[in-house]
């Protein structure tokens, strides 16, 4: 199964986000909406997602500093930075995530992004 988990804390992005999940065939394993959320979260699943839609702007821990604890424990999840802030691109791509999407896009090309993230951590498994 396609598990996805969303890391957002703007309500109208969460539900942008879970839309292009849910309708494209994918399981959205749950929705952190702060970046201590998001590591408790993460730990807590039996079985992890393979890709993570992370936002920078977070509550308490930004995404960057999440995406490093998260890795620590599966640096095999794939990790999707979307922000408006493109200026941290470079560092967001040298911890390890897998890619990074640049506010605003359509709802095809996230779907199009997690499904490229899907058949990378095939090739990774």
């Amino acid at each position: 199964m396609k598990r996805v988990f969303i890391v957002e804390d703007e309500p109208s992005l969460q539900y942008f986000y879970r839309q292009a999940v849910i309708f494209n065939d994918m399981e959205l394993l749950g929705i952190a909406k702060d970046g201590n959320e998001a590591v408790s979260m993460f730990k807590s699943f039996p079985e992890k997602p393979k890709v993570i839609l992370m936002d920078y702007r977070l509550p308490i821990k930004n995404g960057i500093e999440v995406a490093k604890e998260i890795l620590q424990i599966d640096d095999k999840v794939k990790i999707i930075f979307i922000t408006a802030d493109s200026s941290i691109k470079d560092q967001v791509l040298s911890i390890g995530a897998y890619s990074f999407m640049d506010k605003p896009f359509s709802i095809k090309k996230l779907v199009q992004e997690i499904n490229n993230a899907f058949k990378a951590s095939l090739v990774d498994a």
